[in-house]
C-alpha cells in the first residue's frame, strides 16, 4: 500500500483542478489548447481520486486517508479532511462528471472558453472539498464556495432568462446557508471546536451545555440549509429554472453533484450529530420526501420542455433519497448513498443527450422532435439505455439503490413503501412518454431528417455514462460494500436510542 500517496491523496484530489485554473489563467487565449488542458487536468483527477476505493479498507468503519492539522489557532480551526464509504463514492462521482463535462462543453462554448473551463474547475475542487471536509469551518466554506462558479456558469453561458435562474439559485442557497452557519457557531461557542468528529463525541456524552434545548433549532438550522440544496419540497421551486437556464455542463453538475450535498449533508451532520432530533422530526420530513416523488413526477409528465422534465425528475429520485435517510434502517441508508451515485450517473446522461440535440436544433421542446430514431439511430440507442437506467430497470444502476429505499422504507412505515413505489411507476410514464415522442413516430419537421447523428466525442462522452449504469446495476456490491460498514456507523446511535426507550 502506498503510505506516501495516503497521506496526501486528499489534499491532491481537491486541489489538482483548483491548479489547472490558475495555470489556465496563463494560458494564451487558444480555445483549442484550453480545451485540451481542462480534459488532462480533469481526467488526472479522476485518475487520482480512484486510489481512494481501490486502497479502501472496506470491512473498516470510520474515516480513512485522515489529515488533521492545524491551520488557524483562532479561532481553532483544522486542515481536518477525511473520507468514508460514503462521502468517497460521491467524490468518484465527482471526479467521473467534470472531464465528461469537458468533453460535453467541446463545441457548446464558443465565447469567454477560458473563463468557463476556470469556474468548472474551481466548482470541481469545491464539490469535492464538501464531501472531505471534517471540520464544520471548512465544510461551510467549501459549501458557499460552490455558489459562485455555479452562479456564473449559469449568469454567463446559460439561456433564456440566465440571469434571473442564477440570482434566484444563489439567492435560495446562500439564505438557506446562514441558519446553517448560525447553528455551526452556537456549536463551536459550546464546545471550542469546529472539529466533526469532537462534537459529534462532546454530544454523545452530554457534554454540551444547554443542548437539548437548542438541539431542536440547531437541527432545523442544518435541515434548512440541506433541504434547499436537495431541494425538498416545498424548497424546490429554483431547480427548475436553474437546470433549463444552465449550459449542459452546469447542468451535468447541479444534478449529478450539487444536488447531492443536501442529502449528504442531512446524512453526515443531521443523522450525525442529532440522532433523537432526527428521530422526532422523522416523520414530517417523510412525509415531505414522499410529496416531493409523486408531486415531482407528475409534474414532469406534463412538461413540454425536455429540459424541465428531466429538472422535475430530479426532484423525484432526490425524495427517495431522503425517503430512505430517515427510514433508519440499513437498506434505507444504503439504497439511498446508492440512489445518489445512480441518479448522479443516469440523470447526468439525460442532461448530456438533451445538451447534444439542443447544439444541432437549439430547442428543448418536445414538440419540435418526433421520428428522430430514423436520422439519429446511435443517439436513440444512447437516449433510452440512459432512460431505463434512470426509470430503474433491473440490471441497471437504477433498480437496486431505489429498491432498497423502498424496502427499507416499507420496513419502517408499510404505508410509506407502498407510496414510493408509485413514483417508479411515474417516472417509467414520464420518461418512457417523452421517449416515444421524441424517437417515434414520422419525422414532423424537415430539419430533423438531415440532423447528424453522434459524432466520435459525443460517443466519446456517453460510452462512460452507460457502462457505470451497467455495471453500477450488475455489480453492486463494488460499491455497497465500502457504503455499507460507514451507515453501520451512522446507524449506532439510533439502536443506541431504540434500546433506551426500551431499557425505559
Amino acid at each position: 500500500m502506498n503510505t506516501g500517496l495516503d497521506n496526501s491523496i486528499l489534499t491532491l484530489v481537491i486541489f489538482v483542478p483548483l491548479a489547472g485554473a490558475l495555470l489556465l489563467l496563463v494560458l494564451p487565449r487558444r480555445d483549442r489548447d484550453i480545451r485540451i488542458f481542462s480534459l488532462v487536468i480533469t481526467l488526472l483527477n479522476f485518475v487520482l481520486s480512484l486510489h481512494l476505493p481501490v486502497h479502501f479498507h472496506r470491512a473498516v468503519s470510520g474515516f480513512q486517508y485522515e489529515i488533521d492539522r492545524p491551520w488557524i489557532p483562532k479561532p481553532n480551526i483544522h486542515y481536518h479532511l477525511g473520507v468514508d464509504g460514503i462521502s468517497m463514492w460521491l467524490v468518484v462521482l465527482t471526479t467521473f462528471l467534470t472531464p465528461l463535462c469537458v468533453l460535453v462543453s467541446w463545441k457548446s462554448i464558443h465565447e469567454r472558453v477560458k473563463e468557463f473551463f476556470i469556474l468548472l474547475l474551481i466548482l470541481e475542487t469545491a464539490l469535492i472539498g464538501v464531501f472531505m471536509a471534517l471540520d464544520l469551518f471548512v465544510f461551510y466554506f467549501f459549501w458557499e464556495s460552490t455558489l459562485i462558479p455555479m452562479a456564473l456558469l449559469i449568469g454567463m453561458y446559460g439561456h433564456g432568462r440566465k440571469v434571473y435562474a442564477a440570482v434566484k439559485f444563489f439567492m435560495y442557497t446562500m439564505i438557506a446557508s446562514v441558519f446553517m452557519l448560525a447553528a455551526i457557531l452556537w456549536l463551536y461557542a459550546k464546545t471550542g471546536s469546529f472539529d466533526f468528529t469532537a462534537i459529534q463525541a462532546a454530544i454523545h456524552s452530554g457534554q454540551v451545555e444547554n443542548f437539548a434545548g437548542a438541539a431542536p433549532w440547531l437541527f432545523l438550522g442544518f435541515f434548512l440549509a440541506f433541504a434547499v440544496k436537495v431541494p425538498l419540497f416545498p424548497f424546490h421551486t429554483w431547480l427548475p429554472d436553474a437546470h433549463v437556464e444552465a449550459p449542459t455542463a452546469g447542468s451535468v453538475l447541479l444534478a449529478g453533484v450539487l444536488l447531492k450535498m443536501g442529502t449528504y449533508g442531512m446524512l453526515r451532520f443531521n443523522l450525525g450529530l442529532f440522532p433523537e432530533q432526527s428521530r422526532s422530526n422523522a416523520p414530517w420530513i417523510m412525509v415531505l420526501a414522499l410529496i416531493g416523488i409523486v408531486y415531482g413526477a407528475l409534474v414532469a409528465m406534463v412538461q413540454p420542455n425536455m429540459k424541465k422534465l428531466i429538472a422535475y425528475s430530479s426532484i423525484s429520485h432526490l425524495g427517495f433519497v431522503v425517503l430512505g435517510i430517515f427510514s433508519f434502517t440499513q437498506a434505507g441508508l444504503d439504497g439511498a448513498t446508492f440512489v445518489m451515485l445512480a441518479h448522479g450517473v443516469a440523470t447526468g446522461g439525460l442532461f448530456m443527450l438533451a445538451g447534444i440535440i439542443y447544439e444541432r436544433r437549439h430547442t428543448y421542446e418536445i414538440a419540435d422532435y418526433g421520428g428522430l430514431a430514423t436520422p439519429m439511430p446511435k443517439y436513440a440507442a444512447f437516449f433510452l439505455f440512459t432512460v431505463l437506467a434512470s426509470v430503474g430497470l433491473p440490471l441497471l444502476n437504477g433498480f437496486i439503490g431505489e429498491f432498497l429505499v423502498l424496502s427499507g422504507a416499507f420496513r419502517d412505515r408499510p404505508i410509506y413503501g407502498i407510496l414510493g413505489a408509485t413514483g417508479v411507476i411515474w417516472s417509467a410514464c414520464y420518461l418512457l412518454w417523452m421517449y416515444q415522442r421524441v424517437f417515434f413516430g414520422k419525422v414532423q419537421h424537415e430539419v430533423n431528417q438531415t440532423l447528424p447523428d453522434l459524432s466520435g466525442r459525443e460517443q466519446a462522452t456517453l460510452w462512460p455514462i452507460a457502462a457505470a449504469a451497467l455495471v453500477m446495476g450488475v455489480a453492486p456490491l463494488i460499491w455497497l460494500n465500502a457504503i455499507d460498514p460507514a451507515v453501520q456507523t451512522v446507524l449506532t446511535p439510533f439502536t443506541d436510542l431504540v434500546s433506551r426507550v426500551v431499557g425505559r
